[in-house]
């Protein structure tokens, strides 16, 4: 499950605007503007859901599952970087 909040702060790390997401996932820029406000889990079928995580996945976000802390996302880290 990815939270708005989620896939907002995963678009900040990779200095992405949402035109670039739309293209990255294939979801219109129309649903991602109507996803990102809400507050909460994406309000999206899962077929939306699973583009959006997917794009951000091999942009090389890594989503944090809510342990305690809350969910969130970081930068994966890249084979080879120091």
């Amino acid at each position: 499950m990815i939270t708005s909040e989620q896939l907002r702060a995963a678009r900040a790390l990779l200095q992405w605007e949402q035109k670039k997401l739309a293209a990255a996932s294939k979801v219109s820029i129309a649903t991602i503007k109507r996803l990102e406000p809400l507050s909460g889990p994406l309000r999206a079928n899962q077929v939306t859901v699973e583009a959006l995580r997917r794009a951000l996945e091999i942009a090389g976000i890594e989503f944090i599952a809510e342990n305690g802390g809350g969910p969130g996302v970081r930068l994966a880290k890249r084979i080879g970087s120091s």
